[in-house]
Formats: structure tokens, sequence, C-alpha cells
């Protein structure tokens, strides 16, 4: 009999797309609840299956010794590990799907990370040397008719190989360091889920750099000086002293200045604002961020999704520059369909940035449209108001600046009016106007005003500025980043919209910097990711020598780090200790809400229940009392308020918790089961379980 040809994708979506692309009509099948295609093609059978959950990854090979350093590691199936039994129904129908093949083809997303999916699939579970590429950044059909007719020869190699050495250095390091921490501070008789990393701690050190710098700040006075000035004809305007006063005793010669005259001078200028640049990831987080208060995972999340529905090009993308290949004239068409803003792309060119990236464009519209929920809706909006304002016009503004001269003191005013909006008529802008007149000789002083400040401390940083900040320093990448700040706030390192470090991450950080610098070491994680590009980029003959060389390397620094920690092992659990205790305290402060309405006796306190891993509110009076309230799921903590007063609901008075799950917005509610708020959620979930219960 003769043997098809295995399509091997991540997600279901895009083996759904796929399949339509590339045939009118495909045989839809489901094992297991997976689903997967089959369908005829020039006289030859394809298969399309996906790796969802990535099926393999790094895990200390049985029977090893429970040694630390640790580096008897192996790849293994992903659900053979806690947390990964779901993958099992995926893996068992690639691998019933293999046996039907004898020709494979890789087909996720074209990426470091998205090779060593699709190369794990194709040696371990098809026991393949080799298969075959689809490169593509859009799941268009047109896009993805061509890249399989454009197929390249063999994997990519550099990408494939950069991606495995990459996860062997994360669970050395992540694995090794984490553990020596874990077991120094169980020398003290304490325990919490501790993790440190070759790019975790070098980040976490630059949040507590920032708030030790905001703690030791001492406030300064400083003066601000302003004059109301008005001409001949009438005109008033104030204008500003542009320096700041540091000295009290400089403010004399100002207070000389009441009821004298001066001259001033208006000059006007016409100049141009530029067009924003294409979005790259990182890019797009952070105007997500600033524009929509989306957090980066959510936007992250959301570009994925929007990327499934083939709505959007691939968002993981460090590119800044719209390829001609991608056809802005047919997508501006389609996109007028719905936007009235594409009359401002009047530009046969669009605008570019200074990254690029080989493997995929800027993120752009595919031009297509489809369903999107509220959250999706709101950031594909973004990006196509994006996209349009680099093919508009610069903005013109006209720049007004006011310098009066008083006694030989120069105060000046300035003022914008957008003349031409262009592309700000079509993406947000920070260009404020302020309309001022024009004032020219002559003027009289009708007023002094002096405004005593104070100098103010450095700013936090937002999850999205640290993202900023980890690129602009090299440290991870950016398919890794957003789970590095995730990974900040989940061991209660930082708290907060703008990150601020615990006492938990302040002492770790201290406590690591005299103990083992070397985890903190920026340029360490710095050369690894230029070595990691460096394999990317080579030839498959160099490959492994590479790898084994850099691998060997981290074993050694690895080796230095763990026996530097474990002879200090005594000293790190001691300076760990206090801090951890401090944050039990205050979880558990925290997580208490009201007294119980049953027993009246207890507290009612936010649990966790480890064998169900979900979150509930039990009274502190058990096991006299066994009052228990389930919660929604996800990470669950009390609302409070600016003064970190609890949230009460306005309905029912009890506290409002609210429940934080992965790339989704944080949820608010009520847990108490009588309260009004409630009805619409017991609907869903009746609704949910009639649906499980019809479906089998």
């Amino acid at each position: 009999m003769k043997k098809g040809t295995l399509i091997i994708t991540e997600k279901p979506q895009a083996a759904s797309k796929i399949a339509s692309a590339l045939v009118d009509k495909h045989k839809e099948f489901v094992d297991k609840g997976v689903r997967w295609y089959e369908f005829e093609k020039n006289g030859e059978k394809f298969y399309v299956g996906c790796a969802v959950g990535h099926l393999y990854g790094i895990a200390q090979k049985k029977g090893s010794k429970a040694a630390i350093p640790q580096f008897d590691v192996d790849w293994v199936p992903a659900y053979e590990t806690k947390g990964g039994e779901y993958t099992k129904k995926y893996f068992d129908v690639l691998k019933k799907l293999c046996k039907k093949c004898d020709k494979f083809i890789i087909a996720s997303d074209y990426d470091v990370e998205g090779e060593v999916i699709g190369w794990n699939v194709v040696r371990f579970i098809c026991k393949q040397k080799d298969a075959k590429r689809a490169k593509f950044s859009s799941l268009t059909k047109e896009e993805l008719k061509n890249a399989f007719n454009n197929l390249e020869g063999s994997v990519n190699w550099g990408a494939a190989f950069a991606g495995e050495t990459r996860h062997y250095l994360d669970w050395f390091y992540g694995i090794n360091l984490s553990r020596a921490l874990m077991r120094a501070l169980s020398k003290t008789g304490g325990f919490r889920i501790l993790s440190i990393g070759r790019v975790q701690g070098p980040a976490l050190s630059i949040l507590v750099e920032r708030e030790k710098k905001i703690r030791n700040f001492k406030p300064e006075p400083y003066w601000e000086v302003f004059l109301q000035v008005e001409d001949l004809n009438k005109n008033k305007v104030e204008v500003k002293f542009p320096k700041e006063i540091k000295k009290k005793s400089e403010l004399l010669k100002f207070k000389q200045l009441g009821g004298k005259k001066g001259s001033a001078e208006t000059r006007s200028k016409d100049e141009e604002v530029k067009q924003p640049i294409p979005f790259d990831l990182t890019t797009l987080q952070t105007e997500a961020y600033r524009w929509l208060g989306m957090s980066p995972k959510q936007s992250m999340t959301l570009a994925q999704n929007l990327y499934l529905k083939g709505l959007i090009s691939y968002p993981r993308t460090s590119s800044q520059e719209y390829p001609n290949g991608i056809n802005y004239g047919k997508i501006l068409k389609s996109l007028k369909k719905n936007y009235s803003i594409v009359k401002y792309a009047v530009n046969n060119k669009p605008t570019k940035g200074k990254k690029t990236d080989p493997a995929h464009p800027a993120i752009y519209p595919t031009g297509e449209f489809g369903k999107m929920t509220p959250s999706e809706r709101k950031l594909y909006n973004l990006i196509v108001k994006r996209f349009i304002s680099c093919f508009a016009k610069p903005a013109l503004v006209e720049s007004k600046r006011i310098v009066v001269d008083v006694s030989g003191l120069k105060f000046h005013a300035t003022g914008k009016i957008i003349k031409e909006k262009n592309w700000m008529a079509v993406y947000p802008s920070s260009t404020k106007e302020n309309k001022i007149p024009t004032i020219n000789g002559e003027v009289n002083i009708k007023e002094l005003r002096i405004e005593e400040k104070q100098t103010k401390p450095p700013k936090r940083y937002t999850p999205a500025s640290l993202m900023r900040e980890l690129e602009k320093r090299n440290l991870g990448t950016k398919a890794t980043r957003t789970g590095i700040v995730d990974t900040l706030f989940s061991r209660d390192y930082v708290e907060g919209k703008s990150m601020e470090a615990t006492e938990l991450g302040i002492k770790l950080v201290d406590t690591l910097s005299k103990y083992s610098p070397m985890i903190l070491d920026e340029e360490l994680t710095r050369n690894m990711e230029k070595e990691l590009e460096e394999i990317e980029l080579a030839k498959k003959k160099d490959l492994e020598k590479e790898k084994r060389k850099m691998l060997e390397k981290a074993k050694k620094d690895i080796t230095s780090i763990v026996n530097n920690m474990e002879k200090n092992k005594e000293e790190i659990g001691r300076g760990l200790s206090d801090a951890n205790k401090e944050m039990w305290d205050k979880q558990r402060e925290e997580n208490k809400l009201q007294k119980c309405p049953v027993c009246k006796k207890g507290q009612l306190r936010i649990l966790y229940n480890k064998r169900f891993r979900r979150y509930f509110v039990g009274c502190s009076n058990y096991p006299e009392c066994k009052t228990t309230y389930s919660l929604r799921p996800g990470l669950v903590k009390p609302a409070f308020d600016k003064d970190k007063k609890n949230v009460l609901c306005e309905e029912c008075g009890w506290p409002i918790l609210i429940s934080i799950r992965q790339g989704k917005k944080p949820w608010r509610f009520c847990f108490n089961p009588d309260c009004k708020t409630n009805e619409e959620w017991e609907k869903q979930k009746a609704e949910f379980k009639k649906g499980l219960e019809k479906n089998g």
C-alpha cells in the first residue's frame, strides 16, 4: 500500500487552516477528542496532525541520582511529566498517522521553538532523520499555498539546534540553581517554591536595583518660577523660567521683577512628525499596555489567537519592516471595507524601523475578517491602525515658542497646533495641542508665581517597560521575556502593577550578590544569547559541536555556582528565612476575608487545594467548622482599593475577589453563592455542565 505525507502543525486551528488551503475538500476525523485531517492531492494522500503541548520536554532521566548539580537528562514525552498528561492523546494520534506515511513536512511556527517542536515529532515519534519544511508568516490561503508549493528541502537545522541547546541550558540553570536555593532555605526549616535562572536572575536584579534607588531616594526641594505677561493688545500668556531653582536664596532676583516691563519675541515653525514604524512583538506589547492597558502576556495570547484565525501575521517577530511580498495594496483594499481611515494610506511604501528578522516580517493584518472576542478586536484594531499609519503622510505641526526677556532673565512658553493630522488621524498619538497667542514687543508683568516642589524618585518598571529593558540589554528572547515577567510575579518576587520588588525579591538578590554573583551576571546571559544566535545562523556540520561546547561550559559554570551555594547554604538560608516568613505572614493576613457567617468564630480565608489544584474559601475554625466556598479557576486574590482595604460587593457586602488566569483579563467576582451577581455565573456553569453531558 502506497504511503502518504504527514504535515505536522502545532495548533488544531493551524491544522484546519492548512487542510482547507491546500484542497477544496478534505476529511475531518476525531480521535480521543483530537481532530486530524486527510485529503488527496495529485494522487497522493496527505494527513495533517497537531503537536499540542509540545509533546516532548527535557526531564531528569529515571533512576538517576538525586544530586545537585544534575545534568543526567533527556528528551521525554510530555505526558510522562506532571501537568503534561493531556498531551498523550495528541502523541497517540501523531504516532498512528506516522505509520501511514513515509514523507514528512514540518509546518509548525517558523521560529526556534516551532522548529524544536517539529523536529522532536520527526525524530522521536516518526523515527526520521529529516523532513521538509513549510515556511509561512500568516495562515491565509494564498500564503499557505505558496509555502507548500515552495517547500524547503530540510529541517531548519540552525533553529532546531539553537532551540534544543536553549532547552538544555534553561533546564540546567533553572532546575539546579532553584533546587540549591530551596535546599538552602530548608536548612532553616522554611519552605517556599523558589526559582532562579540565567535570565530571571538578571531581570530580578534590574527591578531590585530600581527599588533600592526608590527607597533610598531623599527628596530635595526646588522651585519653579512663572510670570503672567500681557502685551499692548491685552494678549496674556504665562511663561516659565526654564531652569529649576535649587537654592531658595536665588529666588530673590525673581521677586524683584514685579511691576517691571519686558520684551517678548514669538517664533514659530512647521515641523513634520514622522509616522510610526511597523510593529515587532515588543513594540506591540508596549503599545497594547500603553493604549489598551493589556499586560504583555495578555496581548501575546490575543495576538497568537488572531494569528491562528488567519487575521494577522505571525506575532513573535523582531522585524520592524514589511517586505514587498505581502501585497500591501491588496490588504489595504480589503481593510477599506471596514475601515474608512484607509483613505490616509497615500504612500506607496510603508515606513520601516531598524530591526529585521530573517524568519518573519513585522506584524500586519492579513486583510481577512472573522469572529473575534471583544479583547481580540481591541488588539486587532490597534494592529490595523498601526499598519495603515505606516502608509500615511507625516503629521504637520506648528510649533510656537515665546521668549520673554525681563532684566536679562529669559522665560519661555511653548505651544503646538496640529495643522495636518495625517497619520495622527489613524493611530493614537501623545502629541497634544496647546494654543498660545503670538506676542511680540513690550509686555507688562501682571503676576509672579513661585511653586515649591520636590524632586521625585525614579519610576518603577511596568511589565511592558521591563520587557523593553530586557530587549535593550539583550536578555532573553522575544518568545521568553513574557514568561520571565510572569514568573517574577508568581514567585512573589514582585507585586503590583508597577512591579514593586518584595522583601523576598530584594533579599534574594542581596543574598545571591554576596554568595553567588554569577547568577545575576548580565554579561554571562548576554554572551549565551549571542552564541545561541550564532548557532541559529550556522551550517549543520558545526551545530552538534557548538551545542556540546556551550553545554560543557554551562556545566562547569553551574557546578561552580552550586558548589559555592552548597558551601554557603546555611548563610543563604538564613538570608532568605526572614523575608520568607514575612511574605507568608503578609499573604496569610491578606487572604483573611471576613468572619465566618456560619460558626461566627473563625475567619474565612483563601486556601489552596493541592490535589485539585484549585483555590477555595474555608473557615479558620476547621475542623469544628467545615464551611467552604468554591471559587472560579485561576490564581485567586482579594481585591484591594488604593488604601489597601478589601473592596466589598455592592449587592451583598461580601469581599470581592480577583481570579487571574494566564492570557485572560483579571476577573472580579463576589464569592457569596447567594449574591445576585452570581446568578449569571451559575447559569453559565449549568449550561457548560449540560454541554459536557450532551457531548459524552
